[in-house]
């Protein structure tokens, strides 16, 4: 398959995603925010996605192996790199981890929480694979974050409780689970295939530029793919940048952040 590749940072910040891909693998991992909390490592998220990036492109080099397997592989190897951090903190870095692998008869994927894959289908329909657990977890202090402008204190200090009550639920059977320091979230990542004559193309995005249909309402997929086609991963990322330039304080679309991090692999089928 041929692949375009993409990210960029949502604000003045480093850049918490990450993004890699070969002819048949494609990867994209979102670093989870922060905020200014503790997180019992003195690396940080960046760091923490590039090494988990890295050998994940590796230990699923062999095309043939699980990928919860391979993902295992590679939290517990990350882990392994920063044994004088606090792994057990509740907010030790994490990401949401996407793999869409390609082979001659069928497709593999594996998501774990918001950052979604789509399969463009022949006949213009549109396969969606994500995992929403996250939403479902302190929706009243999700709903109290939308009610302030942001980027104001009250906005800052809302979403610091949010994440706060997250963290608390965070890889737990009660809550949601994402890519840490142990490798049993692998177990609970959602996974399967899709025949291979079905699909024209896919995109792996994270949640910062899938949320121009998810969240903004503002494109259709089929104009994701459009914009895919013509102007690669780089021009679908700088669409989300333009429709969130139209609402700087979230009055329209309320989010955490005015802009966030945005990643994006975009694979066509030869």
């Amino acid at each position: 398959m041929r692949v375009s590749i993409a990210t960029a940072p949502g604000g003045p910040n480093p850049n918490e995603d990450w993004v890699g891909a070969t002819s048949g693998l494609a990867v994209v991992l979102d670093g989870l925010s922060t905020v200014g909390l503790g997180t019992g490592c003195r690396h940080g998220v960046p760091w923490y996605v590039s090494q988990l990036g890295g050998h994940l492109m590796a230990a699923l080099a062999a095309p043939d192996r699980p990928l919860t397997e391979g993902l295992a592989q590679a939290l517990e190897q990350v882990a392994a790199l920063h044994p004088g951090c606090d792994l057990a903190d509740p907010g030790t870095p994490s990401a949401t981890v996407s793999i869409l692998r390609v082979g001659a008869e069928r497709f593999d994927y594996l998501v774990l929480a918001d950052s979604p894959i789509v399969f463009e289908l022949d006949g213009g329909e549109y396969l969606v694979k994500t995992d929403l657990r996250v939403d479902t977890v302190v929706p009243e202090l999700r709903a109290e974050t939308e009610r302030f402008p942001t980027g104001t204190a009250e906005h800052t200090e809302s979403v610091r409780r949010m994440v706060t009550a997250q963290r608390l639920t965070r890889n737990t059977p009660d809550g949601y689970w994402v890519a840490a320091s142990g490798a049993e979230a692998a177990e609970h990542a959602l996974t399967g295939t899709v025949p291979p004559a079905d699909v024209r193309a896919a995109a792996v995005l994270s949640d910062g530029a899938s949320r121009l249909v998810t969240e903004y309402g503002a494109a259709s997929w089929a104009e994701v793919f459009e914009t895919l086609g013509a102007a690669g991963a780089e021009g679908l990322i700088s669409v989300v940048r333009g429709v969130e330039a139209t609402d700087p304080e979230g009055l329209r679309w309320p989010r955490v952040k005015a802009g966030d991090d945005a990643a994006v692999a975009y694979c066509e089928m030869p």
